[in-house]
């Protein structure tokens, strides 16, 4: 398979998406969004891979989206009216065209099974700067930017960063950062609880690459991406119970799997081996999925 806006490269279980149109300080298109999103669901198949990292060419992440392009730049169909009630499927061609091609690659990212990293290596505006929320830590580069610069731009939020923000900094600063649009500095984003971390730039890539070690290298790939998943999905459930519900199963499966493995080495002192692929979930995790999406 082709792509014309990403590089891919898999080294040691890490898959290195660098997003790839340097001569335009990698501006999101729509033709980006398809080739991520698809990236993403691929990953869930692909058994070589472990964890995700995501960085761009040149001197930039992403500068946000492409606003040089011809008609609507944000590749939405202004020949349309949608209501609230086009938008009950997304998986319908009918509205592909209307739904917001950030938030395409932020649920790709959001039902990932491997943890995905974001290694910003220089400016991130716009959805440049969104997309990566839906990452599990976002690492910068001193030489970095970040901004969330949609009211200077006149539109709205996206790639669903109304709710992936407030998740990771908090209403009241979500509010501020959405409102003020400011771009801010490597030292100010991780202030503003945005960053996990700021490195030099030729160390970035690196410290990248050891994060998803320390999280993924010796670990069960399937309990990794139930851990994954229960994390974001059971945070937003009503009570614990229904968490409960979820993590019952989850113990289940794993414990007659990998788990027994992971109790057997530890009995006998000598590493695991773990043989459960995440291409291969348990069997209540598409109902739990289809259920907790509606």
């Amino acid at each position: 398979m082709t792509y014309s806006t990403l590089d891919h490269h898999i080294d040691e279980g890490i898959l290195t998406i660098t997003l790839n149109r340097p001569d335009s300080l990698n501006a999101f298109t729509p033709t980006m969004a398809d080739e991520l999103e698809r990236t993403f669901n691929a990953a869930n198949d692909n058994d070589e891979v472990r964890a995700i990292v995501v960085t761009g060419a040149g001197r930039a992440f992403c500068a946000g989206m492409d606003l040089g392009a011809e008609g609507n730049v944000f590749g939405l169909d202004e020949s349309r009216s949608p209501t609230l009630a086009d938008m009950s499927d997304l998986d319908s061609p009918e509205i592909r065209r209307v739904r917001d091609t950030g938030g395409r690659v932020t649920l790709a990212i959001h039902s990932c099974l491997k943890p995905v990293i974001a290694a910003i290596n220089g400016p991130a505006v716009g959805i440049g700067a969104s997309m990566t929320l839906a990452m599990d830590a976002r690492l910068m580069s001193t030489t970095a930017r970040y901004g969330l610069v949609f009211g200077r731009l006149g539109i709205t939020p996206e790639a669903a960063s109304t709710w992936f923000l407030p998740r990771v900094v908090g209403m009241a600063r979500a509010l501020d950062l959405v409102y003020s649009a400011d771009i801010l500095d490597a030292e100010a984003t991780l202030a503003a609880g945005i960053a996990s971390a700021i490195h030099p730039p030729d160390r970035l890539i690196q410290q990248a690459h050891e994060l998803a070690d320390r999280w993924t290298l010796n670990r069960s790939p399937v309990a990794t991406a139930l851990t994954r998943q229960m994390i974001y999905r059971n945070a937003c459930v009503d009570n614990p119970e229904s968490a409960h519900r979820v993590e019952s199963l989850a113990m289940f499966y794993t414990s007659t799997g990998d788990g027994a493995e992971g109790v057997a080495a530890f009995r006998e002192k000598r590493p695991a081996t773990f043989e459960q692929k995440a291409s291969r979930m348990p069997p209540f995790y598409d109902d739990w999925i289809a259920a907790s999406t509606r």
